[in-house]
């Protein structure tokens, strides 16, 4: 699976295969798996139920660093949430994304990603170690900024004057930051917006390719026909499991 699946137990308890052992899940708990991690889970035998909200996503990539959480097992991240208050915003936001991401409505898809988004942030700030050392927020602006025009072509002087810095340090600071130059982030971007759109529709490729065509344009119909293919394979063969 190239994607995470974030778990929040309402009633009951599970538990989830963690290396040769077994993390166990109850209510009030929330699980993250990344990719890469062997998604077996399921109703504990000593739970008669196991009621639980669940996303799977495909992440923009400045959330990485939100995806980062504090306690983990065998690489899936564990937090329990003790406050009532806190507690029902997480729920609210499960909703709210389930309900967005199965609605037929203009702007569904980016409403899903925002309410997901806010659910991502959320749990974040239940990781006082790991929420230290978020980004340098004129990085964040720049992704913000990238993101809400990912089909755009922005020079990178353009992007520096915003934050008013130099291009060559704007550079410097967003490889350092996030591991790629701005413009491979962009790319990457691009493919992970295609990848969301296949997640979340049945139509045909062409129709996709049509539907997307701005925003993928720099990305070859050979490289989205790939996406499309090993993509849906992979929610198929999380729907067998």
């Amino acid at each position: 699976m190239k994607g995470y699946i974030i778990n929040l137990t309402l009633r009951g308890q599970a538990r989830a295969k963690a290396g040769d052992g077994f993390l166990l899940c109850r209510e009030n708990d929330l699980l993250l798996f990344p990719p890469g991690v062997p998604h077996h889970y399921g109703r504990d035998e000593h739970s008669e139920y196991w009621d639980h909200l669940w996303i799977y996503f495909i992440p923009r990539p400045y959330w990485i660093d939100w995806l980062k959480w504090d306690q983990t097992t065998h690489g899936i991240g564990k937090t329990t949430i003790n406050d009532p208050d806190q507690l029902q915003q997480l729920r609210d936001l499960f909703y709210e994304v389930i309900r967005h991401h199965s609605a037929s409505v203009p702007l569904s898809e980016a409403l899903a990603m925002n309410a997901l988004e806010r659910l991502i942030l959320r749990c974040f700030q239940q990781q006082p170690i790991s929420n230290r050392h978020a980004h340098d927020p004129r990085i964040n602006a720049i992704c913000d900024y990238l993101n809400a025009h990912i089909a755009q072509e922005v020079k990178i002087e353009t992007l520096a004057a915003m934050v008013f810095i130099s291009p060559s340090r704007l550079a410097h600071l967003f490889k350092n930051e996030l591991g790629q130059t701005v413009y491979a982030w962009r790319e990457t971007q691009r493919i992970n917006r295609a990848r969301w759109l296949i997640q979340s529709t049945s139509l045909p490729l062409n129709k996709l390719l049509y539907r997307w065509a701005t925003a993928i344009r720099s990305i070859s119909p050979a490289c989205f026909v790939n996406i499309t293919a090993s993509h849906r394979a992979n929610i198929a063969n999380a729907m067998r499991k």
